[in-house]
């Protein structure tokens, strides 16, 4: 089993290279197969989640090219199944784009129920009141969602609570439904949009996408294209706060600045200086952070899936913090690992009272789940002496090169598969 050895107290200096955002690729990936000829996607992150896609998409009939390690060449041509296997699909929970993507094109699908992370509830009953919507009849059948119809129908739609799944999922099945359809209370991520302008550079008519109301015009069919993913707002998020939690200098490149407002605004807010240039981030800290209170929202609020990194941050910063989740219930787990390493907080239902402390120590904690797994590796870079992260599994499910890319900004960590392994990077750092 792989693990995680760092040697903290080492401030992160240099510059990284931030690859193509996990979350946009799997919807695009998923939108890929929607036409019967060869789609180019570039800048494509080769994490655990977008290969375990590409396996199951190979398994119902998919043509996979993989040029190169960031580029892939796909053909739904000969899609011979549209029942996902389970095997695939219980590693991660974007499978359910697949449900939209083969209702589109082939007005039926089966896909396992979800699975992924375990961050609290994030039920699907808005995906399928949208499919409903258009028509299909969906049914649970043996752990799986089936859906089919005759044919799919433009619908006016509303969300009843802001889902980044249900809007893209809704959005590839009513790319090909006959008529209009409007949603309306639709997610704005970046990677919502970056699905949308895939779609429509092979031929769909989706307008709107970024804002609360997107309207679509259906297609017969769709065509090929060549597209580059976007850059990861998470990803550079996640360095972003590593430099900030180690007093470093770090500058991430290959980004969208636009898409960091929210991290932007809280990294200044708890004491770091920022630059943004065209494509590039570079953020500088102090010694010694000051305390902040944070809200995780919809975009373009302050994201969910960097709560645990700048939960770390204010574990080491002056004073007392609140932090409020309001998406998934589950998203405080990795409190309980950072208390091995002397952080002081409390949890009641969906708020965090973090005490800051003056220093970390290494100890050997489990990631919880991916976010929560990368915010550890920020303690164990920040925290005095030795940490060990177990169940690294989750943090390779979305980050490409972690440690690799760590090390590049002078941290002293490495992947180990086994004691001797660990006990010599511990002799060789000191």
């Amino acid at each position: 089993m792989e693990q995680y050895i760092i040697r903290g107290g080492t401030a992160l200096n240099g510059e990284v290279e931030i690859g193509g955002a996990k979350n946009a690729a799997l919807g695009i990936l998923a939108a890929a197969i929607m036409t019967d000829e060869e789609v180019l996607i570039e800048n494509l992150p080769d994490v655990r989640d977008v290969n375990v896609m590409l396996e199951a998409m190979i398994q119902i009939g998919v043509k996979v090219d993989r040029r190169d390690r960031h580029s892939v060449v796909l053909c739904g041509a000969d899609i011979g199944d549209v029942n996902i296997e389970y095997e695939y699909i219980k590693k991660i929970r974007a499978s359910y784009y697949l449900l939209g993507a083969l209702l589109g094109k082939y007005k039926k699908a089966e896909v396992p129920l979800p699975g992924g992370c375990n961050i609290g509830s994030r039920p699907i009953d808005l995906h399928l009141k949208g499919f409903k919507a258009l028509g299909a009849t969906v049914t649970i059948q043996n752990g799986s969602i089936c859906a089919v119809a005759q044919a799919l129908k433009g619908r006016h739609i509303f969300l009843d609570t802001v889902s980044v799944g249900a809007t893209i999922n809704i959005m590839m099945a009513a790319s090909m439904a006959e008529g209009r359809t409007v949603i309306e209370n639709c997610a704005k991520e970046p990677h919502v949009v970056d699905v949308a302008n895939f779609l429509n550079s092979m031929g769909a008519n989706i307008k709107g996408a970024g804002t609360d109301v997107i309207r679509i015009v259906g297609v017969e069919k769709l065509h090929s294209t060549e597209y580059s993913i976007i850059p990861d707002q998470i990803e550079a998020g996640t360095y972003m706060f590593a430099a900030a939690c180690t007093g470093g200098d770090v500058t991430v490149r290959n980004v969208i600045p636009k898409h960091l407002e929210a991290t932007i605004s809280k990294l200044l807010e708890i004491g770091c200086d920022i630059e943004e240039f065209d494509t590039a981030v570079r953020v500088k800290a102090p010694a010694r952070l000051s305390c902040a209170n944070v809200k995780t929202l919809p975009y373009p609020g302050y994201p969910t899936d960097m709560q645990p990194q700048i939960g770390v941050a204010l574990s080491m910063a002056e004073g007392t913090s609140i932090v409020t989740e309001s998406i998934f219930e589950n998203r405080f787990k990795y409190l309980d690992e950072l208390a091995r390493m002397g952080a002081v907080s409390k949890v009641e239902g969906n708020t965090a009272v973090i005490s800051g402390v003056e220093k970390l120590t290494g100890a050997r904690v489990s990631a919880p789940d991916l976010r929560a797994g990368a915010a550890l590796v920020i303690a164990g870079l920040a925290a005095e002496g030795i940490t060990m992260i177990d169940d690294i599994i989750y943090i390779q499910r979305g980050y490409e090169n972690f440690d690799l890319k760590l090390r590049g900004l002078g941290a002293k960590i490495e992947c180990v598969n086994s004691e001797r392994e660990a006990r010599k990077f511990v002799l060789m750092v000191g």
